[in-house]
């Protein structure tokens, strides 16, 4: 889950913290950068002696080479295949005697890799990771087997799930010019084609110091971190320059793109809408509006389910979700399960007359206080998690955003006006920035109804994938 996402993500149970609670208590957050351009953060954090150490990679699915999709998760399975100092297994082997824990993840703008520790292993931990940043050995009888376990992934969580094939039909019908359009896992065409000269040069173009950074959270201090670190990493030399990304930028959308998915595996019908919306690292003043909007729509206390679940009796749930950390034009989302024996016109029709309602006149003085103490207590339940600190972080300054970002980001969002929200509302959500889907079960009455081939009122959305 993307960094500033994470804080903003978990609002259960923050609504008894008052709005004018003081700024979140941020960790003093050191930073620094090798000789060999690896940059470097310390999150201190000595309530107990573990560690949290990551690497975090500037390069995701949507950096990958026109027609090898899948190659950036691809490698992420192959790294674990092992180097010409240790063979396949070893770091994992170790990890678990050590009794800590360990895993990676890829995403559209960074690959990871991490593992939990007790503080006196750190520098094991790092002297393996920075072997494999240099060292990997792969071959055709690694490579292959390998490939069709990633292709067995995707037939699990895509191929066998109607709301993930319908996901990704969405996300695809969203980005009609740039990369976020194709899966993270790979299209299985194009999975099916890539070999292990594709990894290995994958491996070497983008595996290299200065495009990683290092973030390690816990009982530590800066200077002891920065001892280990160029003990380790500090030996490996860049073999690649890394230039700034620079991806296809996605056309102004003029229509709204419309999906309707049938299916006999379906048991809960679900109407969900993608709207096209700035992430934080291009403009952070719309961004933080757009966090407050989605609690204001969004949760347990949100305009939605009140509205839908509540008041009117139509919906079986109701929520929203923003992704404010990406590289590029992410998404907003709403997703809505009608009760039994209601229709999604009926559905749909209550969704538009809602987002109009906001749009119009925007939160009122209880919602918006709602939203930016949940949002602010999120953020302050944070530094409770060495873990979701590091990640935070490390997808923070992935994506082009700041540690000094992520420390004001609470004081941003108290300063969220409820104009600034109405005005949000207005701007991105609007039909010709939505795609709107619908998951139905198959059956003789199943396809579009007329909600699924006439324009709504107005548009609104639904959230992608980490793989771990």
């Amino acid at each position: 889950m993307p960094a500033l996402m994470l804080i903003a993500g978990a609002a259960a149970g923050a609504a008894g913290l008052a709005a004018a609670a003081p700024r979140a208590e941020a960790a003093e957050v050191s930073e620094f950068t090798l000789d060999n351009g690896m940059q470097v953060v310390v999150v201190p954090d000595h309530r107990a002696p573990v560690v949290t150490h990551m690497v975090w990679y500037r390069v995701g699915s949507a950096d990958e080479q026109p027609g090898k999709s899948g190659i950036a998760h691809f490698l992420e399975h192959l790294m674990f295949k092992g180097t010409a100092t240790h063979p396949a297994g070893e770091f994992s082997q170790v990890v678990s005697k050590l009794g800590g824990q360990e895993n990676a993840f890829t995403s559209q703008d960074y690959t990871a890799y991490f593992q939990r520790v007790a503080k006196q292993h750190l520098g094991t931990v790092m002297g393996f990771e920075a072997d494999r940043m240099t060292g990997l050995v792969l071959t055709d009888e690694v490579v292959l087997p390998e490939r069709d376990v990633v292709l067995e992934e995707r037939r699990m969580r895509t191929d066998n799930d109607p709301s993930a094939q319908l996901s990704e039909a969405a996300q695809a019908a969203m980005y009609v010019n740039h990369p976020y359009g194709h899966p993270i896992i790979g299209w299985e065409d194009e999975i099916k084609q890539l070999n292990r000269e594709d990894a290995l040069a994958f491996y070497q173009r983008f595996y290299t110091p200065n495009n990683a950074i290092l973030v390690v959270a816990g009982d530590v201090e800066p200077d002891e971190v920065k001892k280990l670190a160029e003990e380790t990493y500090g030996k490996v030399k860049p073999r690649a320059e890394i230039a700034e990304r620079e991806r296809p930028r996605e056309p102004a959308s003029r229509a709204e793109r419309r999906l309707v998915l049938a299916d006999g595996r379906v048991g809960q019908p679900a109407l969900s809408r993608n709207y096209l919306v700035p992430a934080f690292r291009n403009d952070k003043q719309e961004s933080v509006a757009l966090d407050v909007l989605s609690q204001v729509l969004g949760g347990a206390t949100g305009r939605l389910y009140r509205s839908l679940v509540v008041e009117k009796g139509l919906a079986a749930s109701a929520g929203a979700w923003y992704q404010s950390t990406a590289l590029d034009d992410t998404r907003f989302g709403i997703a809505v399960t009608p009760r039994p024996e209601v229709t999604m016109e009926v559905l749909e029709k209550a969704l538009d007359e809602t987002l109009a309602a906001l749009a119009k006149d925007g939160p009122d003085a209880g919602e918006l206080e709602r939203a930016k103490t949940r949002l602010v207590a999120d953020a302050v339940y944070a530094q409770d998690n060495q873990a979701t600190l590091a990640r935070i972080y490390g997808a923070a300054l992935a994506t082009g955003s700041t540690a000094e970002d992520v420390k004001d980001w609470p004081d941003q969002v108290k300063r969220v006006t409820a104009e600034e929200v109405r005005d949000a509302a207005r701007r991105w959500l609007v039909p010709a920035r939505a795609v709107t889907s619908q998951l139905l079960p198959a059956g003789p009455a199943s396809g579009p109804t007329p909600a699924a081939v006439a324009p709504p009122a107005e548009s609104g959305h639904a959230r992608p994938e980490d793989r771990s």
